[in-house]
């Protein structure tokens, strides 16, 4: 049984967590650091009066639109359906219309080579502040990508993944052209799911031609009226729309508290449903591997002791931490070292560390039969195009060193080398950085809104193409750029970023940390580091 009086040890290092369990028999058989640091009061104050400054301006130039004195882009109502119901909420777009607009030329750049270590982008410019772009003809060259979610440097266009869908393109073409209950399940289908339930560890598995609607069209075949879904407060849009398109009732715990969750759990246990009190017919606890905007990883050994103990059911998503975690690249489970069997659906998308498209399902065989006749994206979306499904076979193969090479070991492991380095670095130079100390995702707190656009723009001048995500992605003072480490990243690389980054953070003042770590010798990378015990 699992319960507070069974938490790990809980060491607290200025603001960072670490977590270990004993060697015998606890819940974690490695540290577990995740920091997330305070935001400075100054600074949260300085933000929000940032935000403010804007709104007034946001209504002073609304003002300035309704009289027709300066010219509004956006979609508005015609003047001869003013009195119809509104088909754009003129409020709702308020947002939209005097803040992102003048931050718009960081997102959505074209690029025109492969999403690699490096890319090139096409130069644009905007006359209107925003408002349209035009191409100027000049592509930007080798552009060091510090955004896409290439972990292992799959996202290429030569080498065994490119070669063999070159060979599938011309044997099969690009469309299947039908469901894959119709005429569109192929051969490689078929292989691809066995394999990707080797590669789990799992009874069986399914895929689909699309990560998010693997989410959002599945959820709702596994849970509907009288279920009860946990949800994670910062669970991805997919899950997020999945649970409520099942027509359940959805409660949310903290982000990756454990108390939280098991407050919820003991409640549904309790009380039942509302009003009848009734037991819950299923409870299903969402989570993720990795999320995305924190970097953070989930508490999986206390989340499974919870789902046991209360007999509950765990959906697992795994799309950034598939291939991106573990010793064998297996996920959030292999970096546990859990049984893969605990988990009851476990999902995952093929769109980052395998350089294709879609997401799959595993778990037992009774699950995966049920969802092949019950799922909305098994019976009516189109099969997984054959070049795709050729990606996601090789990569995996590399992954699993049934290609006969050592490749794909060495880019996990070259993975787990690059986070530590990265994050390691951007903390010695005085950043608040968010998330575990191996995850692949890097959020850089940023805070400010002007200083969102200002971050991008500083970057791009230095060849560096990074991510800036602001609210409402994000709280509305935790302003953040969002690095991915790549196993294509060389060190060179990192340091090349590094110097931009510790640059622009000066000119930009984003040092903010009050627990500045002192630099350390750069040594070789040693997993057994993060495999030590202590009572």
């Amino acid at each position: 049984s699992f319960g507070l009086d069974k938490q790990p040890k809980t060491l607290y290092l200025s603001d960072l967590q670490v977590h270990h369990g004993s060697c015998n028999g606890g819940l974690y058989s490695r540290p577990f650091i995740e920091s997330f640091e305070e935001t400075p009061m100054l600074v949260a104050v300085l933000t929000y009066m940032g935000y403010g400054i804007l709104t007034i301006f946001g209504y002073l130039r609304d003002f300035l639109r309704a009289r027709k004195i300066e010219k509004c882009h956006i979609a508005r109502e015609r003047e001869e359906q003013k009195d119809f119901v509104p088909l754009y909420q003129d409020f709702e777009n308020f947002y939209t219309r005097n803040l992102y607009m003048r931050i718009r030329d960081n997102w959505n750049r074209p690029i025109c080579s492969v999403p690699a270590d490096k890319v090139d982008l096409v130069e644009r410019v905007s006359y209107d502040y925003n408002w349209t772009f035009s191409h100027t003809g000049r592509v930007v060259k080798d552009v060091i990508n510090m955004g896409s979610y290439n972990y292992l440097g799959f996202s290429e266009n030569k080498g065994s993944c490119a070669d063999a869908v070159a060979e599938v393109t011309l044997k099969y073409g690009a469309g299947v052209g039908s469901t894959r209950q119709e005429m569109g399940n192929l051969d490689g289908h078929e292989e691809l799911e066995k394999l990707v339930a080797r590669f789990l560890g799992v009874e069986s598995a399914m895929a689909f031609g699309m990560g998010f609607a693997t989410n959002s069209m599945n959820i709702p075949a596994l849970a509907g009226k009288g279920c009860l879904i946990l949800s994670d407060e910062l669970n991805h849009a997919s899950l997020v729309l999945g649970a409520r398109l099942s027509g359940s009732t959805i409660r949310v715990f903290k982000h990756n508290n454990m108390q939280s969750l098991e407050k919820l759990l003991r409640d549904a246990i309790v009380h039942g449903q509302p009003r009848t009190h009734r037991p819950w017919k299923k409870i299903l606890i969402l989570v993720e591997g990795i999320y995305s905007m924190e970097g953070s990883i989930i508490r999986l050994p206390e989340v499974i002791a919870l789902k046991k103990k209360y007999k509950a059911y765990l959906y697992l998503d795994e799309a950034h931490s598939i291939g991106a975690l573990g010793g064998r690249g297996r996920g959030v489970v292999d970096y546990f070292g859990l049984d893969p069997t605990d988990v009851d659906i476990m999902m995952g998308t093929f769109t980052k560390s395998f350089g294709a498209a879609g997401g799959y399902i595993g778990g037992k065989k009774e699950l995966i039969d049920y969802l092949r006749s019950h799922s909305h994206s098994a019976v009516y979306a189109t099969s997984m195009s054959p070049p795709v499904v050729e990606q996601i076979i090789t990569s995996m193969k590399c992954i699993m060193g049934e290609d006969g090479t050592t490749i794909g070991k060495k880019r996990i492991q070259q993975l787990a080398e690059n986070t530590v380095y990265f994050r390691r670095r951007l903390r010695e130079m005085g950043f608040i950085i968010y998330g575990n100390n191996d995850s692949p995702v890097v959020p850089l707190m940023v805070y400010m809104p002007a200083k969102i656009g200002a971050f991008g723009r500083e970057m791009l001048k230095r060849n560096i193409g990074v991510v800036v995500v602001g609210f409402p992605a994000t709280p509305i003072i935790e302003s953040r750029a969002r690095f991915c480490v790549s196993a294509a990243h060389t060190k060179e690389m990192l340091d090349q970023a590094l110097s931009a980054i510790s640059e622009v953070g000066d000119l930009l003042q984003l040092k903010y940390s009050r627990h500045r770590i002192l630099p350390t010798l750069d040594r070789p990378f040693d997993e057994t580091t993060y495999e030590e015990c202590e009572d």
